[in-house]
Order: structure tokens, then C-alpha cells, then sequence
């Protein structure tokens, strides 16, 4: 869903890295339009009087290989300030006369304190007294480029910084774009504003009508399915497409048995009653419960949860006339973990229910309105919409629901366990006014039982897991830390309230290396 009328833009060209997309939210957070493209595209493009700025992302390959993946050297001579990151840097290096050394010895991942050797538009304010950066790369610049000069260094990485100001060209070989990197935001909002003088002027909720017109444009007189789960991604994506056609769009909530207790007639109720939305119901739970039996993979629980979800649809699709068009929540996370939305070379994390399990053969085509999206911005642009906080706050949840959140087999009996302690878990969290501080907050049970003792009586059950994080983008998160007292009380609540459970456990990893889901 391209954005229009957009008269400055700062172009993000992507080599693969897991979090280019994390450069394009950063660039955004600072109200300024980014786009991602692959070096092909880039190729194909004759127009830059838009694009303000050029960003190059990291990425898993290396410069020294045969066939590196590459920019024709013009890009050089557009007098397009250009900033460098990780393979970006070493790119840069390499096409204008520099020296890039592949080192196992003095590879740097993870956190390394940099150090300033001179001044820099760049790194103005950047700097404090001890800064973290976040290093992943075993490539690194020996010999600088003619014209550059060095900024910072690390104790394994001497060129870490480097710049030549006459052509506005600029490179780090750490990472500004996570989290981990102390004071990131500087950077970028250094390149952006003091040297490609951009303005500040994207916002999200302005591109209302932007993107009613293309949703108008796209599908016509023919007649949408939207499917709604009650999630912010999927409640946006109906209130915005009902905006764009109205009667045309047929609002389907499919019970697939694998959500929340409660969530959806709470959802059907909001919908029905205050949107006024056409709204029909699809119960088969007993369907998919049934396809899910003996399934333990949880790629193949996805892939089964996926298919089956797009049937349903295509099923309901030829009870109704002149249907041609499904409009599906996709946001850009759910795409970079899936596979590069953009051709590159980033690997495959797992797949996601409405990206990675459509089947080859579809008969209804796509319309996914906020894939160029982050969490953040659907959230702005449902509050414009007047979407209620309830739902537009709501934590994310996955698309193949509590299939991928009981570890293992699914069964009717799990499913219910575990709608009661994710519900305990949960009601907890809104009465201690702890969950809009959590990025996101679920229960999960684990495939495994263990011996536990209640009223003096031997009992065999499982063993619920909690996971809650904070994080801005779902990108990166760190776990939360409760009071002991939180602990101490909804591992008592769960364990008396829900009979299966026996032992409560709570997640303490970080993504990465792990991811927020278990599945």
C-alpha cells in the first residue's frame, strides 16, 4: 500500500539485516517518511529530487566475497548525503578505494564502548561520557578511502566512524538502529536533520485519506473480507477499509477455538453494536482443533493454523457474489520475520499465519493496508480512527493464537487450561496498572508435567510459563521486571484457580536471543 503525496523521503536500501526495518522506524519516529528497497530496485529508480537522504543497511554477506552484492558507484555523484551501517560502511570502504579485512581473531559481536577521536555533524551530542554501541561484524575497514578522515574507535574496530564531509558521505560499523546502542537516536537524528536538512513533516494519522484513496483505487465496486480477530493490526485494518467502500466490506471473525477466554464476543459485541459493522461469524473450532491433533511442530502448527484460516475464507468467499479482494493486518515485522519483504537476503525466523502460510493457489487477492507499518503507527492511526482503547492498546497477539503458545500437542482440554491462567495472568496485570507498561504479556503451557503436592495429595500437571517484555518496535525487547510481590501472588492465583497446573515459571531472556513467542 504505497504512500502518496510525500515530497521528502529518506531512502533505506536493504542488504539483508534482520533490522533494517528498525532503521526505517527510527528514521520515522523523528516524523520523516523512509522507504525500503532492495540494491535492485535502486537500479531501476530515475527520479531522486524526493529523496533527501540515502541509508545502507547491514546485512550477513561480505565485501571481500566474488559476487558481494553492490551499488553502481553513480550513487556516489547524486549529491545525496549517504550514511553507511555495518556492511553499509564496508561497502562504501570498498567501492571507493578503501581496505576491508575479514578477522575472526577481533570479530566484535554484541556491546562495545566506543571512543571519540574527533568532531562530527554526526556524532554531535552523540557521545557522553562512556558509550555502548552495538557491534555485529567479523569484516572490518583497514585503510580508509581517499577524501575520509576517522571519528570514533573501538579497542577491536580502529575505524569505526568515518566520514568525508565534502560529499556527505558517512558510515558506522556499529549498529544505531537497536536498542543496545546507547544514544542511537542521535545519529540518525543527526544525519537527518543537520545533514540532509530534511523536514519534519510524516505522521501517520495524516495518511488517512491517503490510504482510504488507495484502498478505493484498488478495489472498486468489488467486495472486501476482512478478517477481524479483535487484535489492533486486524480492528484498524476493518475500520479503515469500511471507511474507504462502507457496504462492500464483509467483516468475518472466524473462532478457531485457539483464542482468549472471552476475547471474542467481547469483540463481536464492540463491532456489531458500536461500528455497526456487517459482521459474520464462523464457528470452527472443532476444525481446526481437529487438523491441529498430534501436530507438535510448531512450524507445522502454523502452516496447519494458516492454510486452514485462508480456506475458511475462500469457503465463505463463494457464498457471496462479486468477492475478489481479503484484507489482512500484516504489519512490517511480521514480514521481516517471515522472509525480506524486500528481496534481500535476511534469513527466515519463522513463519507468520497471514505471511508465510497463504497457499500457492489463493482466488482472493490481498489488500493489506499497514504492511509498511510498525505496532506504533497502527496504534496512532486506530486512535484516529476512533477506535476503542480497549482494543487499540491491546497486547499483540500471534495469529495462530494459543496453538503456538501450548508447547507441544494441542488438545481442547490445554486450550482451556490455559484460556484460565492467560486470563488470570492478564486481569492481573490491568489491576495493578501494569499492563500498558509491558510491550507485550501472555501464559503459555509447556508440553512437559511435573510432580507437585496440594493438600497433601501427590499431583502430575503442567507447568505454566509467563512471559512478559518491554520493548518499543517488537523488534528488540528485554524482559520486565516484577516486584517479587506480583510473583509471589499470581503464581499462588494460578496454581489455586486453574486445576492442570501445578508450577508456575516466569521468562527472564531477552530478544534476542530469543524470541518473544516460544513458538
Amino acid at each position: 500500500m504505497q504512500f502518496q503525496n510525500i515530497k521528502e523521503k529518506i531512502l533505506i536500501i536493504d542488504f539483508g539485516s534482520q533490522v533494517t526495518k528498525l532503521i526505517a522506524r527510527r528514521v520515522r519516529d523523528f516524523g520523516v517518511f523512509s522507504e525500503v528497497i532492495t540494491p535492485k530496485e535502486f537500479k531501476k529508480i530515475r527520479y531522486f529530487k524526493t529523496i533527501k537522504g540515502i541509508i545502507l543497511s547491514g546485512g550477513p554477506s561480505s565485501v571481500n566475497n566474488m559476487n558481494f552484492e553492490s551499488l553502481p558507484k553513480y550513487i556516489f555523484s547524486l549529491k545525496i548525503p549517504i550514511l553507511g551501517i555495518c556492511y553499509g560502511l564496508q561497502l562504501i570502504s570498498k567501492l571507493l578505494g578503501g581496505k576491508i579485512k575479514s578477522s575472526y581473531k577481533k570479530r566484535e559481536f554484541g556491546r562495545a564502548f566506543i571512543f571519540k577521536e574527533k568532531e562530527s555533524l554526526l556524532t554531535k551530542n552523540f557521545f557522553r561520557s562512556k558509550n555502548c554501541v552495538w557491534m555485529s561484524h567479523q569484516d572490518a575497514v583497514i585503510k580508509l578511502p581517499k577524501n575520509f578522515k576517522n571519528i570514533a574507535f573501538t579497542k577491536d574496530s580502529r575505524l569505526t566512524i568515518i566520514e568525508n564531509t565534502k560529499e556527505k558521505i558517512y558510515g558506522v560499523q556499529f549498529h544505531p538502529e537497536v536498542t543496545h546502542t546507547d544514544n542511537g537516536n542521535q545519529i540518525f537524528k543527526n544525519f537527518l536533520f543537520k545533514i540532509c536538512k530534511i523536514k519534519s513533516k510524516w505522521n501517520i494519522a495524516n495518511q488517512k485519506i491517503t490510504l482510504t484513496q488507495n484502498i478505493k483505487k484498488i478495489v472498486g465496486n468489488n467486495k472486501v473480507i476482512c478478517a477481524l480477530s479483535g487484535g489492533v493490526d486486524s480492528s484498524v485494518v476493518a475500520l479503515l477499509v469500511n471507511k474507504a467502500i462502507k457496504k462492500n466490506l464483509i467483516c468475518i471473525m472466524v473462532d478457531t477455538g485457539l483464542m482468549r477466554k472471552n476475547e471474542f464476543k467481547y469483540t463481536y459485541k464492540i463491532f456489531k453494536k458500536k461500528y455497526k459493522l456487517n459482521l459474520k461469524l464462523i464457528n470452527a473450532s472443532n476444525i481446526f482443533l481437529k487438523k491441529l491433533k498430534n501436530i507438535s511442530n510448531p512450524e507445522l502448527k502454523r502452516k496447519i493454523i494458516g492454510n486452514l484460516f485462508i480456506k475458511v475464507f475462500e469457503k465463505e468467499a463463494r457464498k457471496i457474489k462479486n468477492v475478489k479482494f481479503l484484507a489482512q493486518g500484516t504489519l512490517y515485522p511480521d514480514v521481516i520475520e517471515s522472509r525480506s519483504s524486500t528481496g534481500s537476503k535476511s534469513s527466515k525466523i519463522k513463519s507468520h499465519h497471514n505471511v508465510g502460510g497463504l497457499p500457492k493457489k489463493m482466488n482472493l487477492k490481498l489488500i493489506e493496508p499497514l504492511r509498511e507499518l510498525f505496532k506504533d503507527e497502527v496504534r496512532s492511526l486506530g486512535k484516529s480512527l476512533g477506535l476503542v482503547e480497549s482494543i487499540c492498546y491491546r497486547h499483540p497477539f500471534p495469529g495462530p493464537g494459543l496453538g503456538i503458545r501450548i508447547i507441544g500437542n494441542i488438545t481442547p482440554e490445554k486450550v482451556k487450561i490455559l484460556q484460565e491462567a492467560d486470563y488470570i495472568f492478564i486481569n492481573e496485570l490491568n489491576k495493578t496498572k501494569l499492563y500498558n507498561k509491558i510491550w507485550q504479556a501472555y501464559a503459555s503451557l509447556l508440553s512437559v508435567k511435573t510432580v507437585g503436592v496440594m493438600g497433601d495429595t501427590r499431583t502430575y500437571e503442567y507447568t505454566c510459563l509467563l512471559r512478559a517484555v518491554t520493548s518499543e518496535d517488537g523488534m528488540t525487547a528485554d524482559y520486565f521486571s516484577f516486584p517479587k510481590e506480583f510473583l509471589d501472588n499470581i503464581s499462588n492465583k494460578i496454581i489455586n484457580k486453574v486445576k492442570g497446573i501445578n508450577r508456575v515459571v516466569y521468562d527472564i531472556s531477552s530478544k534476542p536471543p530469543s524470541t518473544i513467542e516460544l513458538e
